[in-house]
């Protein structure tokens, strides 16, 4: 009885929607500098853009309506800032198209002009990839934001890139299906930015990355070219599979604007439990324990170290369900049998209490006690904003190793940061490492810049676990590559770009220090 009174506390103070979140957090912040000035990069030899240009523009996406072709500075600035306020260029136009039609007619054009290009979704992403670094044409896929069909037998959706994660998320669950894609970004994030970078998020333990979800991609090339990849079947083994190179790609090889993706079927049971544990040994041994506990059922096992927990808690007024311990785990599962499930997950919790690896928890399947336990999860990344300015590292490690890269940065910095945190999805080594400071320095820049990639490197991770290379990570990029995959990367993007004007100063590392592009 003990155990059962244990794990059934949940006391929330109040709910905070992601939007209010997501509005409240980039508010108050401070514009920042230009990347070119920030960081060492030289502009490309691309055109500059001209009236003419403009013009041109407002006639392939129709002239009358001027809410699809943005000019004034007031109407492209958040364009030209990433989420974080990391990086922000100065681009002067952005293009809505709300066709794959006019998306290649505006590449043609581009091509032909040698304007460089940034497409971007959702405006999400942590390295800096979604937003201009200098001033180029801003392609905002927003209004292409239509489901085209969900077959729910097949347990496909097919859509335009432009769709919102958390649309696609309500629109297939109510045919009984589930986007084997999570993240804390749904509201806002879009799904061809989502496979555009290879997002990983919540519940890659149980669906897998987003090369085995995505069974067909179509995409624009920087030429204007329309490569019709699609396929409503799981089994297409037709030559080779040319989907790949857009997955992953982060637009510098061509622009997804439609795609085609397999939804699993929703699980009808579903439990969530939050636990309390006192080392991050004990974490790793619980997570071993959950492997071979819950097995098929296991959706999801994340870890939260307690600084990171704190920061949420404080910043968005949420109260943890337990007491305060150095580290947490939310573990979820998902299945067809409520009974069978609730018996597998009370085994492993009693099991683990026992051993002395949990310390309390508490256990729900209550719909909205469970989005409340995900809610601690899902905004630590916002609440670390607060203090400022934060230097997010997204990084693949061994287990075994996977929290020594926190204790060894929050040694090197000392006080010039205000927190040093990690927290991630331990199921599938993914390590969200967090510097938080008052404001960028170079000082405190050059504590962490090439070290947590060097200490990576040192242990074979990734240096880019779900968030991909953007601009901010391009010159780390061999930490993780070998010379000959880097000269493959180059050749194909040769290949399909020629003129180098598709998200320039992006994934690529450059050949030498003063080249550009």
């Amino acid at each position: 009885m003990l155990l059962r009174h244990a794990l059934q506390r949940v006391n929330f103070r109040r709910t905070v929607t992601t939007t209010a979140l997501r509005s409240f957090a980039a508010g108050p912040r401070e514009v920042p500098e230009l990347t070119c000035d920030r960081y060492p990069v030289q502009r490309g030899s691309f055109a500059e853009l001209t009236d003419a240009d403009v013009t041109v523009f407002r006639g392939i996406l129709g002239g009358a309506d001027t809410s699809r072709v943005l000019t004034t500075e007031d109407e492209v600035q958040n364009y030209n800032i990433d989420y974080l306020r990391s990086v922000r260029g100065y681009g002067r136009v952005v293009l809505k198209p709300r066709t794959t039609a006019e998306v290649a007619e505006l590449m043609r054009y581009c091509n032909e002009r040698r304007l460089a290009v940034c497409p971007q979704g959702g405006n999400t992403g942590l390295v800096g990839g979604s937003v201009p670094v200098f001033d180029e044409v801003v392609l905002s896929l927003q209004l292409m934001d239509t489901i085209e069909r969900i077959d729910e037998y097949a347990g496909i959706v097919v859509c335009q890139a432009g769709c919102v994660l958390a649309t696609l998320e309500e629109q297939v669950g109510a045919r009984g299906l589930v986007m084997p894609l999570d993240l804390g970004a749904k509201g806002s994030c879009h799904i061809g930015g989502n496979v555009s970078t290879n997002a990983g998020g919540l519940r890659l333990v149980r669906y897998g990355n987003l090369h085995g979800s995505v069974l067909g991609v179509e995409a624009v090339t920087a030429e204007g070219r329309v490569v019709d990849l699609m396929s409503n079947f799981k089994k297409d083994n037709t030559g080779y599979h040319l989907k790949h190179l857009f997955i992953g790609s982060e637009g510098t090889l061509g622009i997804i604007t439609r795609l085609s993706m397999f939804c699993p079927t929703a699980s009808r049971s579903v439990n969530v439990a939050f636990l309390g544990l006192n080392s991050y040994d004990d974490v790793k041994r619980t997570f071993l324990a959950a492997k071979r506990g819950l097995g098929e059922v296991l959706s999801s096992c994340e870890m939260i170290d307690a600084p990171s927990l704190d920061s949420c808690t404080r910043f968005h007024g949420l109260q943890s369900p337990i007491e305060k311990y150095p580290f947490y785990m939310l573990i979820e599962t998902s299945g067809s049998d409520a009974g069978h499930d609730e018996e597998k997950l009370t085994r492993f919790l009693e099991q683990t209490m026992e051993q002395g690896l949990v310390q309390d928890g508490t256990v729900t399947n209550d719909t909205t006690k469970m989005k409340n336990i995900w809610m601690l999860r899902e905004q630590i990344a916002d609440s670390l904003l607060a203090d400022g300015y934060c230097f997010k590292y997204d990084i693949s490690l061994p287990l075994d190793q996977f929290y020594d890269i926190v204790l060894a940065v929050r040694e090197r910095v000392g006080d010039l940061a205000i927190n040093v945190t990690g927290y991630g999805h331990v199921g599938d080594s993914n390590l969200h490492l967090n510097v938080s400071c008052a404001r960028f320095t170079p000082e405190i820049y050059g504590l962490l810049e090439p070290f947590v990639y060097e200490y990576t490197s040192k242990l074979r991770g990734s240096v880019s676990a779900e968030h991909g290379i953007g601009f901010l990570k391009r010159k780390y990029l061999h930490y993780s590559k070998q010379s000959e995959p880097l000269r493959l990367m180059r050749q194909m993007k040769q290949l399909l770009d020629p003129n180098g004007i598709l998200n320039p100063y992006k994934v690529l590392p450059p050949e030498s220090p003063d080249q550009s592009r």
